[in-house]
């Protein structure tokens, strides 16, 4: 049956990405993606040190493909290695830091508050973080962490929101560390944008009557030099005319 392929497909890439996990932990796993071609399988690993999966020589690669083709049954199997942009976006990664620092001894509140703190200054929109198991005392305890927006249910939290898991063990017993994260980039299906409003200023009444009232005296202005004008043409050719007559005169009594 279809259904039963499926099943058995989804058992396998757990199982892969189980055994990646396992022997590609110092080299900062951040998860794997499988892409089935004609030419074989494609197996996109993603870490945080690349260097350390390729190995010297690429010795690790070789033997993590020749692992793939013998115990998981892949046909073909070629590994391609990618760096993770932003390793404190991933919460694979993030979570197994928290792991570490856990191991080293340090205080879980301490070890939350400072990881919290990280992702959130890489641009994330909100982040939660999860320490479950033996944190205080005898009995089994949860210890919830949040910083920033998150969604906790319905299509973009399951769509959107990326999940990272990881376990150290302690003396007191096992603890489990849960990572929910949402990248920078999620646009959400309910945000709304407020667009400002435009302000179209109308002309008034008074600011007409004002503009008219500027433009009737600016021709009254015009006119007046106009009329200044003519004057002062009447009074030269009055002067013309009496110096005409002084010099006639002169020239009669001569």
């Amino acid at each position: 049956m279809i259904e039963k392929d499926f099943v058995v497909e989804g058992l396998r890439r757990t199982r892969i990405d189980e055994y990646l996990e396992k022997e590609l932990e110092r080299a900062g796993y951040g998860g794997m993606d499988v892409q089935v071609t004609p030419m074989g399988t494609m197996v996109v690993v993603y870490a945080e040190r690349p260097g350390m999966v390729i190995g010297r020589g690429g010795k690790t690669v070789r033997a993590i493909t020749q692992k793939l083709k013998s115990k998981f049954n892949l046909e073909n199997p070629q590994v391609e290695v990618k760096e993770v942009d932003v390793p404190e976006l991933n919460p694979r990664i993030m979570a197994h830091k928290i792991a570490a620092m856990l191991q080293r001894g340090m205080h879980f509140r301490r070890v939350a508050y400072t990881t919290m703190r990280r992702i959130m200054a890489a641009g994330a929109q909100g982040v939660e973080v999860t320490i479950s198991g033996k944190i205080r005392g005898a009995r089994s305890a949860t210890a919830k962490f949040t910083d920033g927006y998150i969604k906790k249910c319905g299509e973009p939290s399951t769509k959107h929101v990326k999940e990272g898991f990881a376990t150290v063990q302690l003396k007191p017993g096992v603890l489990g560390v849960y990572v929910r994260i949402m990248p920078p980039e999620v646009v959400l299906p309910d945000k709304v944008e407020i667009e400002a409003p435009k302000v179209t200023e109308t002309p008034s009444e008074e600011s007409e009557e004002q503009v008219e009232a500027v433009e009737d005296l600016e021709d009254l202005e015009d006119l007046e030099e106009i009329e200044d004008l003519e004057d002062l043409e009447e009074d030269l050719e009055s002067a013309e005319e009496t110096e005409k007559e002084d010099t006639d005169g002169e020239e009669s009594e001569k």
